[in-house]
């Protein structure tokens, strides 16, 4: 099972505003009683979403027609922070999402969204409300992620953007599941398992 060699990533983007966006607000606890993680993209973001006492939606960006079919959020400091909820990318990525851009991410988010493919890029704040301003201006602006070259490109405008070495490395080729590693290895797993002196 060869995984997708993630270089670049390509599409339209949504501002979500904030810093500390933790994972109870990505996805709240609530919706996290499932056997399987499929479905849990219409619970992302539930609540700044919909209003608790009328059950409308409320005015944000996420709820914005314009910025439907939109794979890439661009958001503050600490994203992902609070519990280390693998259902909190895992919402996010069966949202549509491709990458997230950000001022930081919390160190276990971060490692749970690299696990699924899922590339999380920061860049400074000055350059990411650039990049939000013209995405609200144009919400069909075409935004490219290059996460091999570390770079943001829209329109005629880009900005550096940043990714761990090891995390860039193992999006970049292709290595970024360790378990579809792991069974892609099977037979030298099964070679290995049979020279050692225990069953």
């Amino acid at each position: 099972m060869a995984l997708a060699k993630i270089s670049s990533v390509t599409g339209t983007a949504v501002h979500i505003p904030g810093d500390d966006l933790d994972t109870d607000r990505i996805i709240p606890a609530r919706f996290m009683k499932c056997v399987t993680f499929d479905g849990l993209g219409e619970f992302m973001f539930y609540d700044v979403r919909n209003d608790p006492t009328t059950g409308l939606k409320t005015n944000h960006n996420l709820n914005d027609a314009r910025f439907t079919g939109a794979s890439i959020i661009i958001s503050g400091n600490n994203f992902g922070c609070g519990s280390s909820r693998e259902h909190a990318p895992q919402s996010i990525a069966k949202a549509g999402y491709r990458a997230i851009l950000a001022e930081g991410f919390a160190e276990i988010f971060f490692g749970n969204s690299t696990n699924l493919g899922l590339p999380c890029l920061t860049a400074a704040k000055a350059d990411l409300q650039r990049l939000a301003a013209a995405v609200n201006a144009n919400p069909k602006l075409a935004v490219t992620v290059d996460v091999a070259n570390e770079r943001v490109a829209f329109g005629s405008d880009s900005i550096p953007a940043h990714i761990r070495p090891g995390a860039r490395d193992s999006l970049v080729h292709g290595r970024w599941d360790p378990i579809g590693e792991l069974l892609d290895a099977s037979a030298a797993v099964g070679a290995t398992a049979a020279k050692l002196g225990y069953a």
